[in-house]
């Protein structure tokens, strides 16, 4: 299986902290699958990043917080997939008993390195 992270990275430029972003799309809807889901935070993650002139490569560092480690692989395998080739952060798994809505399966939080200017 492709590795989904990065044993260490050194960022050099100003940082963007990213708030815990959950599967809500913007019209309400939540996907009912861990891949759907994991793909909707990461559009609101590159949405965030987007308004302060950064995208997807510029993170350093990803937590993911999942209700239910049993969903690791297809999780793994969503991330992957969305990520920018060969663009692996430096991340943390923590399996979780619950989110701030029932149906979330998964929630991410992150740290992007601004490009400079």
């Amino acid at each position: 299986m492709a590795k989904s992270y990065s044993d260490a990275l050194i960022a050099d430029g100003p940082l963007l902290f990213v708030s815990g972003q959950v599967p809500l799309a913007p019209d309400g809807e939540v996907a009912g699958d861990i891949g759907g889901q994991t793909r909707q935070v990461l559009d609101n993650i590159e949405e965030v990043l987007a308004r302060h002139g950064a995208d997807l490569t510029h993170l350093v560092r990803l937590t993911y917080y999942l209700r239910h480690i049993s969903d690791l692989e297809e999780f793994r395998s969503a991330l992957v997939a969305r990520l920018p080739e060969g663009h692996r952060p430096t991340a943390t798994l923590v399996e979780v008993s619950g989110l701030i809505d029932p149906t979330y399966m998964v929630e991410i939080d992150g740290v992007a390195c601004l490009p400079r200017g």
